[in-house]
């Protein structure tokens, strides 16, 4: 591919909102947004007039169909990402796919395997690892600045106020905390990592079967272990720490985004780091899709900031703490 990366959205949430501005507002760049498809024609005519967009489709078939679209953004919910990317996969489309992948490492496994056989890029939307900072961590790590790990710990939550109709209560729907937010603290110590060998994990559900509140021990072989939570009832401080042998790592709240840490070594001072500053207003979404562009454009299948082989070992992580708090999805039972 050369020239102009010609994006499409699939979906018109606040998600694809924050996304497609961001992406918007990255000069020279070599990506434009040429189309957005939603179930509700209605919709996408409402965010394709929002963002300066030509075409508005009201199906996700007729987005995949469009010639002119490059790269697919999926960014309905966890639940329907499976269909969603697939179907963008099967008509020739790149795809980077919102984050939890799918539903369940099969499902995941599924998509990984369909891109490999038809030659496409396709990437999970783990913007957090296209982070300068989150980039410049693994680097200090990986040279020693902190030794060897020791500890991760990393939380996200917030106390919501959830109905039972509500997509955050129902297991049809992925419900619960675990994949909306304990993807982030599960990627983030697996970037430092690697896939735990051991699981532990215990959980509040909901009266539907979805967890609200849960904490996770993860623990390899190295020694290291992980200490994580998630709650969708809880304000949690949505922080994470890195601890190691010569030192440790802090991350203020919004761990995921963040726009400084600060190492502690023993006999000097702490030290902020930082990126400087990067564009105003951006949400930090622009770093994930100038990665699929970079890529895009470089003839890549995948990104090695965000490998596809690590997004399968994160589901199967995410499979292992549903299977020990006892939470299961319809989907979990499709062959």
């Amino acid at each position: 591919m050369s020239g102009t990366v010609r994006w499409g959205v699939l979906a018109t949430g606040g998600i694809a909102a924050t996304f497609t501005g961001d992406l918007l507002a990255m000069k020279d760049s070599g990506a434009e947004v040429v189309a957005v498809a939603s179930r509700s024609e209605s919709s996408a005519k409402v965010f394709a007039e929002r963002f300066g967009i030509g075409r508005a489709y009201g199906s996700w078939a007729e987005l995949v169909a469009d010639d002119d679209v490059d790269v697919v953004y999926v960014a309905t919910p966890h639940s329907a990402h499976r269909e969603a990317a697939g179907l963008a996969l099967r008509a020739g489309k790149h795809v980077l796919c919102e984050k939890a992948f799918t539903l369940n490492e099969r499902e995941a496994r599924e998509l990984v395997d369909l891109a490999r056989e038809r030659g496409l890029f396709l990437m999970e939307a783990m913007w957090t690892y296209c982070n300068p900072l989150i980039r410049r961590m693994t680097e200090l790590v990986r040279d020693g600045a902190i030794g060897e790990i020791r500890t991760v710990q990393a939380d996200f939550g917030f106390a919501g106020t959830f109905g039972a109709e509500h997509r955050l209560r129902d297991p049809a729907l992925g419900g619960g905390a675990l994949l909306d937010l304990g993807v982030y603290p599960v990627s983030f110590a697996q970037l430092l990592l690697g896939e735990p060998d051991r699981v532990q994990a215990d959980a509040l559900l909901s009266p539907e079967g979805v967890d609200l509140n849960t904490g996770m021990l993860l623990g390899w072989d190295s020694g290291a272990t992980a200490l994580l939570s998630c709650s969708i009832v809880g304000d949690l401080p949505t922080v994470a720490s890195v601890t190691g042998t010569a030192g440790r790592i802090d991350f203020p709240q919004g761990f995921f985004h963040p726009e400084h840490f600060v190492l502690h070594r023993p006999g000097r001072e702490p030290e902020k780091v930082v990126t400087g500053p990067g564009p105003q207003g951006l949400s930090g979404m622009q770093y994930e899709a100038a990665e699929v562009t970079r890529a895009l454009l470089a003839g890549e299948k995948e990104s090695p900031l965000v490998p596809l082989e690590g997004s399968l070992a994160v589901m199967r992580t995410l499979d292992a703490v549903r299977d020990r708090v006892g939470v299961r999805y319809p989907a979990d039972d499709l062959i």
